[in-house]
């Protein structure tokens, strides 16, 4: 029996760590997240279905309407086109029949003069009064040359492609629709061929025939405002229409049409958009009717729908979402409010403080908690203080690692990295910098008179003496018992002479114990005098060997020779 209940336990076990894990992938592991979860489920369900299934049925319904509109405006338009084509070019056929034309063109072609010319002209232009359709009637002869012409002024015509080639085999010749910028209109050029009762071909009647009205009778198929019908070649190139020159249809767009030729189908327009149209190729390949309407106006009625229905499932959710989230903060308040608390320590806030309100587990857990954040927020504050006090110290250890102790001024180490940084910018930024070597005179001797300590007092005034008359831009290091190093940046060899000089007698002017101090400097320039740290402060280190060797207390520049490396030589005070 015991082990029976042991595995019953180990069931129950094992099936709440499945819930719980998918309670997890879900987030799911608040009770209020659950509460509201199932209450949007609850909403969601039987809302979305509903809605599903109208917008399926009204949508395919639309579909269907718009399909059979479209495909039964293209059969119409294409069969105009086919009617208004075969009129007009009867009529040219009627025409090129007629006497005026055949006779004086059979004149002219066996060498008759300019009054024939005239009378097919005044033909011509007779016919062109009579038809809107016309803009242009012309006689050509079998090599392409104008003969007549309706026109006062003759433009240029391009003749179709192999016309002759069907003329002569007594077919009709029609051209490629083109737009005329300068007539405003889009124009097809049909040629006939004009014979004697000899059956002998003696040239072609030709007409640049006007898509105006043509194009006003298309529209009037339209659908709707967003709706239209349009001519285009078999190369997807717009022929009327308001889309303006060289609007034409992609590639893809005329594959989607032919491959459904007569039927609808989606695609993008000369303009882009996604619209829905069917494509109807006549008689005539190199024409083709497109209807088409726009796909937001098309379903606009089923977006409508859509967007209401979404509206009202969207109300649900929040209503249904508030009453969850409103029960589900009075069960889990107080929780709530713990968890937020710990995730406050957790994420290093200490200063959290969870009201206790409610008694049982909840307030005890609570009360558990707040005395934990205390000695915390306790030991942070002893960590803060101690790691403060380090940080103090690292400072201190910081400033006397670089630092003489003496004079306060930067010692030889940390001299030197601000040199090699100065050598760095100067070679970057093509600037110069110089450096004073500065050498108490006769340091020795005051030390062996007055005593260490008076010496040090010595070198502390003249350190302070060098920072007053240096600018604050200038790095003033003590390099080695009485000698002092001063990095002027961004100074010539010029200025440099004149801090120098203003740092000698500052310290010549100055009262010391027990009897006068000077110093004497040598000046060096960077690159002038070396690449390096150490051969720029080599060249300064000669200049102060030959300050001394003249006499002491007195500035000199470094010459303009080879500057020896090795150690400087050793100079007495």
């Amino acid at each position: 029996m015991r082990d029976g209940y042991q595995g019953r336990d180990m069931r129950i076990s094992n099936l709440e760590q499945s819930v719980s894990k998918n309670a997890r992938i879900l987030r799911l592991d608040s009770i209020r997240s659950r509460i509201l979860f199932f209450a949007v489920v609850a909403t969601l369900i039987p809302s979305l279905s509903t809605a599903w299934l109208s917008y399926t049925q009204n949508k395919r319904s639309l579909n269907n309407k718009i399909t059979e509109q479209l495909e039964s405006t293209s059969r119409q338009s294409s069969r105009e086109l086919e009617l208004w084509l075969k009129d007009r070019l009867a009529e040219l056929r009627v025409f090129a029949t007629s006497d005026a034309v055949s006779d004086n063109l059979d004149q002219i072609s066996r060498g008759g003069g300019a009054r024939a010319v005239r009378r097919m002209n005044d033909y011509l232009r007779y016919v062109r009064e009579r038809s809107a359709d016309y803009l242009e009637l012309m006689v050509v002869d079998p090599q392409g040359r104008v003969i007549a012409t309706s026109a006062r002024s003759p433009r240029p015509v391009q003749l179709p492609r192999d016309w002759a080639t069907d003329i002569n085999a007594g077919r009709t010749a029609l051209g490629e629709p083109y737009r005329d910028e300068d007539l405003g209109a889009t124009l097809l050029v049909a040629a006939v061929p004009i014979t004697v009762p000899s059956r002998r071909f003696l040239g072609a009647l030709t007409a640049k025939l006007s898509l105006v009205d043509l194009e006003r009778t298309l529209r009037d198929f339209s659908l709707a405002d967003s709706g239209r019908v349009y001519l285009v070649t078999t190369d997807g190139a717009l022929v009327t229409g308001a889309a303006g020159a060289g609007a034409r249809l992609t590639t893809a767009s005329m594959q989607r049409l032919s491959e459904q030729d007569g039927h609808v189908t989606s695609y993008r327009n000369h303009n882009g958009d996604q619209v829905l149209g069917s494509l109807r190729r006549g008689s005539e390949q190199r024409l083709a009717v497109v209807a088409e309407i726009s796909a937001t106006a098309a379903f606009r009625e089923v977006t409508r729908m859509r967007n209401l229905t979404l509206l009202l499932v969207s109300s649900l959710l929040v209503g249904i979402g508030l009453i969850a989230y409103l029960l589900g903060l009075f069960i889990v308040r107080p929780l709530a409010r713990l968890t937020k608390g710990a995730a406050k320590v957790a994420a290093g806030n200490l200063d959290v403080d969870v009201p206790v309100l409610s008694g049982g587990e909840v307030g005890y857990l609570t009360e558990v908690f707040n005395n934990m954040v205390v000695r915390l927020r306790e030991g942070h504050q002893a960590l803060d203080a101690a790691n403060e006090t380090l940080r103090r110290k690292n400072e201190e250890l910081e400033t006397l690692s670089v630092t003489d102790g003496l004079t306060g001024l930067h010692n030889r180490r940390r001299l030197m990295e601000s040199l090699t940084d100065e050598v760095r910018r100067s070679q970057r930024l093509k600037h110069t910098f110089s450096v004073l070597m500065v050498d108490v005179d006769h340091f020795k001797k005051y030390n062996d008179t007055f005593g260490h300590l008076a010496g040090d007092g010595v070198l502390a005034r003249v350190a302070a003496l060098l920072r007053e008359a240096t600018r604050e831009v200038d790095d003033v290091a003590r390099y080695g018992g009485e000698e002092f190093l001063v990095m002027l940046p961004e100074t010539g060899m010029t200025e440099a002479l004149e801090i120098a000089e203003r740092v000698r007698a500052r310290v010549a002017a100055e009262v010391f114990p027990g009897r006068r101090i000077t110093v004497s400097i040598g000046v060096s320039e960077f690159p002038l005098y070396g690449n390096t740290p150490e051969q720029v402060i080599a060249a300064a280190d000669e200049a102060l060997y030959e300050a001394k060797r003249e006499g002491r207390d007195r500035v000199r520049r470094a010459g303009l020779k080879l500057v020896r490396e090795a150690k400087p030589k050793e100079r007495a005070g």
